[in-house]
């Protein structure tokens, strides 16, 4: 097999993924450095505004992991940028982030990821599942054939589709776990025992 390419990106590709992340990831990873690895060689098209990495992708920024087949990152001629994670048959192109100040982490998986810097969303196409861990646990999980996050509503919006060996009715799905219940108030501290008080009649 041949070296993996390791790169730190240009900064178009910094900018085309740092884009791609909900409102709530962890804000610290955008002060990290961008590391890029590929198992072929990956071409930059600066007349197109075009990058292209190809074979067993690897994208980190901090906690942000992008894993896919085939990553092409381009900027619009308005200065927007869009990218596209491909993955390949068997094995989707995967997302994950850490959210901030909460012990969860957000992961999706589609055959296709794409972000549009323009409408700022993120769109998972193709037996997508996105699913929020707290922890190592699952808390929420959502399937369908299109899942799109529009960060700035911060919503998730998730659409039906054709039956597939991953969803074999075609059916949007969603599982929501309850919120966790809040610590128990400590118990209120024990009240002091009655004092005697003066009879009836007594001098005060």
């Amino acid at each position: 097999m041949p070296p993996r390419l390791r790169l730190i990106p240009l900064p178009l590709l910094a900018s085309a993924l740092l884009l791609a992340v909900p409102a709530q990831a962890a804000q610290g990873d955008r002060s990290k450095p961008m590391v890029v690895e590929a198992d072929q060689p990956g071409t930059v098209d600066l007349q197109r505004q075009v990058v292209v990495f190809n074979g067993n992708v690897v994208i980190s920024q901090g906690s942000m992991v992008l894993r896919a087949e085939r990553v092409e990152l381009r900027e619009t001629p308005d200065g927007y940028r869009a990218a596209s994670a491909t993955g390949s048959p068997g094995k989707p192109a995967t997302w994950r982030q850490r959210r901030d100040g909460v012990d969860e982490t957000v992961e999706g998986a589609a055959e296709r990821i794409e972000f549009d810097g323009r409408a700022d969303t993120l769109r998972l196409l193709g037996n997508s599942t996105v699913r929020r861990l707290r922890g190592s646990t699952v808390a929420d999980e959502i399937t369908g054939a299109a899942i799109v996050w529009d960060n700035t509503a911060e919503v998730f919006k998730v659409e039906g589709g054709a039956a597939t060996a991953a969803n074999p009715t075609g059916r949007v799905r969603a599982v929501l776990s309850p919120r966790p219940e809040p610590a128990s108030a400590p118990a209120a501290p024990a009240a002091p025992p009655l004092a005697p008080s003066r009879a009836l009649g007594e001098g005060r």
